[in-house]
């Protein structure tokens, strides 16, 4: 087979653009426009690896009590296309699926159906953590407890062995496209995967967001790094568990962290507890909505902001257009939104943006990270 062959496409919605070098041309002549507008050169790209990269998967599971599929679904539809030798996950994601499949065929775990709003097993959480190169496992499913899927939990315990970073149960009982519940329950294992990122360990519950692609979340952090002076004040918003904000603290002589989620702030928690006390007497923790929280920035020299797809909460982009920072940093996952919060944040004349950094986090799609650098005018 050749390397970039693709076993499951179509139907696979998952790599439109499998086998394709680089950004999507469209979406890099968009950021080109956009920086020539703000009189910028055309944005670097950094990229990555380009096979085996995602180490962060949600996989659905749906077919027939027996023979049941984990994947993606086809495109508009509940049908799941089985993947069982994806070329863009880390190999330990494909064999957990595949002990997985075979847990639920032999204790008789019958799958969920949207339609009926019946059976169990509802969707497969892998994330590889890469300094044991193990997984963490949640099973989905639509009961209240882990009881009825206890005989396969112990199949896959079992079968992984070292393999088996943790496993969780996650009770998911609504009718809803939501992948996750809010209910965890560990069966095995520690508490969180542990990543480091220049240095500091940073701790991801399963219900806490994480990017799939490491090795290029690394060199985004390194790159903000890069931009953050010696000795400054820093605000973050939309903090997550702290890969950023962690990773820089060094540097820094104050950091204030904003994050809302609660199973991001548990990370959070874990991540600053486990500094060193010199470290951790400069990080104050601000809990909430970041439009709520915005008085975080008063005074800091430098605002880091990563968002999610819609972009900035209004009350925040308009307190920092209003009263900006020496340097603001963003970090986008969304075209659409960085170009409406760019008009946002300069409309007032009081920022410029100086710099746009594209990463191609998301090799094969149309999607991209971007970091755009604000300086104050």
């Amino acid at each position: 087979m050749s390397v970039f062959n693709c076993p499951h496409r179509p139907p696979c919605p998952g790599c439109p653009r499998f086998g394709e070098p680089g950004v999507d041309p469209l979406v890099r002549a968009a950021l080109g426009d956009l920086a020539h507008r703000h009189g910028l050169a055309d944005p670097a790209v950094v990229s990555g690896a380009v096979l085996g990269f995602r180490h962060r998967a949600r996989l659905a599971i749906r077919g027939r009590l027996g023979s049941p599929k984990l994947g993606l679904f086809e495109l508009g539809t509940h049908r799941v296309v089985h993947i069982p030798s994806c070329r863009v996950q880390h190999p330990l994601i494909n064999r957990v699926a595949g002990v997985v499949r075979r847990a639920l065929v032999q204790a008789r775990v019958p799958s969920y159906s949207d339609q009926a709003h019946l059976g169990l097993a509802r969707y497969l959480q892998v994330v590889v953590e890469r300094g044991s190169q193990a997984a963490q496992i949640v099973l989905v499913a639509n009961c209240e407890t882990a009881e009825p899927l206890a005989g396969c939990l112990e199949l896959i315990r079992e079968e992984l062995g070292r393999e088996l970073h943790s496993l969780w149960f996650n009770a998911h009982c609504d009718r809803s496209n939501s992948i996750l519940g809010a209910h965890f329950e560990r069966w095995c294992g520690p508490d969180t995967v542990v990543e480091h990122f220049g240095g500091a360990a940073v701790h991801y519950p399963p219900g806490a967001f994480g990017q799939s692609n490491l090795e290029v979340a690394q060199r985004i952090i390194e790159h903000l790094r890069a931009d953050i002076p010696q000795g400054s004040c820093a605000a973050e918003f939309y903090a997550g568990v702290g890969p950023i904000g962690l990773s820089v603290v060094d540097r820094l002589r104050e950091l204030r962290l904003n994050e809302s989620s609660p199973h991001a702030l548990r990370g959070l928690e874990q991540g600053i507890e486990g500094l060193d006390p010199v470290q951790r007497a400069k990080v104050v923790l601000r809990p909430g909505a970041a439009g709520a929280m915005q008085e975080a920035a008063d005074g800091a020299d430098v605002v880091i902001v990563d968002p999610p797809r819609k972009g900035l909460e209004p009350s925040l982009a308009q307190r920092l257009a209003e009263r900006p920072p020496q340097r603001l940093l963003y970090v986008s996952c969304a075209l659409d939104s960085l170009r409406e919060d760019i008009l946002r944040l300069t409309c007032q004349g009081a920022l410029r943006l100086v710099g746009l950094t594209v990463f191609d986090m998301f090799p094969y799609t149309a999607h991209v990270e971007t970091v755009a650098h604000f300086e104050r005018a």
